[in-house]
């Protein structure tokens, strides 16, 4: 079976991909496992070795990369930012791998009992199935393989059919590097595909929507396999009084329309202080207004078209109900088809109630709803609300009064006097609140530590206990 691909500027269907079926899957999962014991036995420091080899393939191939995640995305920029990250993703954790793990191999701990020690052990799970989204495809599909790999592990990528262009330069990346082709590969596939390979590995890591991510864990849940479940967000920003109106405007933009919205990480609430509310939005509204689509020319402009046509109907259903409701816009708002591509300019919204369907659900474009607050309880309470947790921002005039109401907030991160810095930092540990996700956490040393299963090994240096040790005896009379 082909499944057609549909060029997110065009319209058209312009590229196909081939789905492996159940019985292919099977005998990749076996190749690769038999390549994870060698890789496995090999020195973290080894592994790191042949993941800078990666990194410098994948360098080699970088122009075919940026290509094709032009060709899948609609956009250019951040299609270089992703294909030079994932570079150094590769070396970041090719240098600090060895040296966490090292930390967690524990030898030679004393116990409560003087003659017993403990020592423990990491055994990697031998393949790691991860299925991605379409809204940074390179990014996604390697922001768990890379560790997991750093690991030890083998590891299948299914990406989305929506963007799976990047797949066949990587792979060609990837054949340059015999260690890790022997224990490292992409498929194509849609949904089907996803789910037959769960059924073949032995840790599934998925990042997507609440609905599909609830699938996946289940699926991990029959098969009695860990999952780590990254999924949606309605991430909300707090703007205290104190706050500077115009600096705030151009991080709320920012961090709502970045890669048109796209993104689990871009704030989708902005609840600001009524004593900055007029200036705030009046210059929220003129940097929307000014922002550029890139098209007709891809190089030029801000922002480029919805990926995935489907979501575009998503994101105009929400504002429809929300107009009908009785919010108002203040700029954008209608999507535009252009070039046969789906756009939308930075949508500010306003007179926005807690009923509408832009304020409990994952928009998932660049729209910034906007809410006035009294207190600082109210906008707590209002940021709270909700079945999501994944991150939130708090903006002040001063770091300490921004933290002091960041740490009241329901969320994994807060970004303090900044927004969406999840997308940036990798070394600090989060965890997702809600039904943002489940399991370990994919950032700080947690990212790499999370693909080992632990043995512990118990030493007993003085004599066993006998039987005896354990006879019924009168515990009152002796």
């Amino acid at each position: 079976m082909t499944l057609p691909v549909v060029n997110p500027r065009t319209g058209a269907a312009d590229y196909s991909i081939e789905p492996l079926d159940g019985m292919a899957i099977a005998s990749l999962a076996a190749r690769l496992r038999s390549g994870q014991r060698q890789w496995a036995a090999l020195t973290p420091e080894a592994r790191g070795y042949a993941l800078r080899a990666l990194a410098e393939a994948m360098g080699r191939h970088r122009a075919a990369l940026i290509a094709a995640l032009t060709a899948d995305t609609g956009r250019a920029a951040i299609s270089v930012i992703e294909a030079d990250s994932m570079v150094r993703t590769l070396i970041r954790w090719a240098d600090s791998a060895p040296a966490i793990i090292a930390g967690a191999e524990m030898t030679g701990r004393q116990t409560g009992i003087p003659t017993i020690t403990t020592s423990t052990r990491l055994i990697p799970y031998p393949l790691v199935g991860v299925i991605s989204p379409w809204n940074f495809p390179l990014t996604l599909a390697l922001i768990d393989a890379i560790p997991a790999l750093a690991a030890g592990c083998a590891v299948v990528v299914k990406p989305s059919e929506i963007t799976p262009r990047f797949i066949r330069p990587l792979m060609a990346a990837i054949a340059e590097v015999p260690a890790i082709a022997a224990v490292l590969a992409l498929i194509e596939g849609d949904g089907a595909t996803g789910a037959a390979l769960v059924e073949h590995v032995d840790y599934v890591a998925f990042t997507g929507s609440v609905a599909t991510g609830r699938k996946v864990g289940e699926a991990a849940a029959r098969a009695f396999i860990p999952a780590s479940l990254e999924l949606g967000g309605k991430d909300p920003m707090i703007i205290l009084a104190s706050a500077d109106p115009e600096q705030a405007a151009e991080t709320a933009l920012r961090a709502s329309v970045v890669n048109t919205g796209q993104a689990c990480q871009s704030i989708e609430r902005v609840y600001v202080a009524r004593a900055i509310a007029d200036r705030f939005l009046a210059a929220l509204v003129a940097r929307a207004k000014a922002v550029r689509l890139n098209h007709p020319d891809v190089n030029r402009g801000d922002i480029g078209p919805f990926i995935f046509a489907r979501q575009a109907a998503i994101v105009q259903a929400q504002i429809d109900d929300a107009v009908a409701k009785g919010a108002k816009l203040l700029a954008g708002g209608q999507v535009e088809t252009l070039g046969g591509g789906r756009y939308l300019r930075p949508t500010v919204i306003v007179d926005v109630t807690p009923d509408m369907a832009i304020m409990t659900e994952e928009t998932f474009g660049p729209v910034i709803p906007v809410t006035l607050f009294d207190s600082i309880d109210e906008a707590v309470r209002h940021a709270n609300s909700g079945i999501f947790g994944l991150s939130a921002a708090v903006l002040a005039g001063s770091i300490e009064e921004a933290e002091a109401v960041a740490v009241r907030l329901d969320a994994g991160a807060v970004s303090i006097n900044d927004g969406s810095l999840t997308a940036m930092v990798w070394e600090a540990e989060k965890s997702s609140f809600g039904q943002s996700g489940l399991g370990p956490s994919r950032m700080g040393d947690s990212g790499v530590l999370r693909f080992f299963r632990r043995q512990a090994i118990i030493r007993q240096s003085g004599s066993a206990l006998p039987l005896a040790a354990y006879a019924e005896k009168d515990i009152f009379n002796g």
